[in-house]
């Protein structure tokens, strides 16, 4: 659900300027930059996209004072990031959940031989495909889909708008499509972001227990077809992982970062956001990843390094001890 505003209302509200942008201008959606229309307000606070937000199609772009867009439609402000999260608030409000008596609402659709445990809900107009299997105390929002076969165990929580591909199974405890974790400091406070986006999981994609995957701020969060996501795993918002990827337990991958295929990520793994991780790449158990990595890298250590390398940083390590000794005996030290 939107609601339309001019430019010239949104200026007022958010106390800024526009520049080379009508103010009778009709704004009703909040975007990505790439994917922005004409009636679409987006965003610019990090400089690593500001060759986006140049060809960006957006009806106006907020900005801080001190970025120059050219002739592109600005409206310019204080705080930019925390002007986008007003205008989320403003333009893509959330809609109150949907209560029904029973435990499956009226206007979901259960394929054949769908089986729902007991405790378990499904809200309103979800679609849930056939021998899909819902374990006991599991909940699913309203305007999800399930693909054919999957299976959920007790406890998952499906928020609104996720969407499961065929055979996908999810264990115990987790949790799809809850808010990412977004916040912009003003005047010392921390203010909520608006997370309006949803989750989209492919076929045969396995979560183990207790795992958890974020919904997109704006659009969505995606792990491809063949994934497997171990117990303990945290997906933020806006991570693209690609397919038959393996991602071991208590790894954290966060926000808008990438995964090409066939990305394997040992546990403990951690990254930076708003990183690709290149296909075919294999990081060990505690990698902490701070920067792109190209295709087919082997990746250890903090921060992460070639594999070799990274051994070789270790042997040295283990050597200091009795250089340290020798150089003290030599009177060097």
């Amino acid at each position: 659900m939107s609601t339309a505003i001019t430019a010239a209302e949104l200026a007022e509200r958010l106390e800024g300027t526009l520049r080379n942008c009508p103010g009778d201008r009709p704004l009703e959606d909040v975007l990505p930059l790439d994917t922005a229309g004409p009636r679409s307000v987006s965003f610019l606070s990090n400089p690593k996209y500001h060759a986006k937000a140049l060809e960006s199609g957006a009806g106006v772009i907020l900005v801080d004072p001190n970025v120059d867009l050219g002739e592109r439609p600005q409206l310019v402000m204080k705080n930019a990031y925390w002007g986008f999260a007003r205008t989320l608030g403003w333009l893509c409000p959330e809609p109150e959940p949907e209560w029904s008596d029973t435990p499956v609402h009226p206007t979901a659709v259960l394929g054949k031989d769908a089986r729902i445990g007991y405790g378990s809900t499904v809200g309103a107009r979800t679609v849930v495909g056939a021998r899909v299997r819902i374990h006991p105390g599991v909940h699913i929002a309203e305007d999800c889909v399930l693909g054919d076969d999957c299976e959920l165990f007790p406890g998952v929580v499906l928020y609104r708008r996720t969407i499961l591909g065929a055979r996908v199974r999810i264990h115990a405890n987790s949790v799809v499509g809850s808010d990412g974790f977004g916040y912009v400091p003003v005047q010392g406070v921390h203010q909520k972001i608006p997370q309006v986006g949803w989750v989209e999981i492919g076929d045969d994609v396995e979560l183990g227990a207790t795992t958890s995957v974020d919904r997109g701020a704006l659009g969505p969060t995606r792990i491809a077809a063949g994934t497997k996501i171990d117990n303990l795993c945290q997906i933020a918002h806006n991570v693209q992982v690609g397919e038959h990827c393996v991602i071991a337990s208590m790894t954290g991958i966060s926000g808008s970062t990438t995964l090409g295929h066939h990305v394997t990520l040992a546990g403990k793994v951690g990254t930076a956001g708003h990183i690709h991780i290149g296909s075919g790449t294999i990081c060990t158990g505690n990698t902490m990843i701070g920067k792109d990595i190209p295709d087919n890298s082997f990746m250890s250590g903090y921060l992460a390094r070639p594999h070799k390398q990274w051994l070789e940083c270790q042997a040295a390590l283990n050597r200091l001890p009795g250089i340290i000794k020798t150089l003290k005996a030599k009177g060097a030290l």
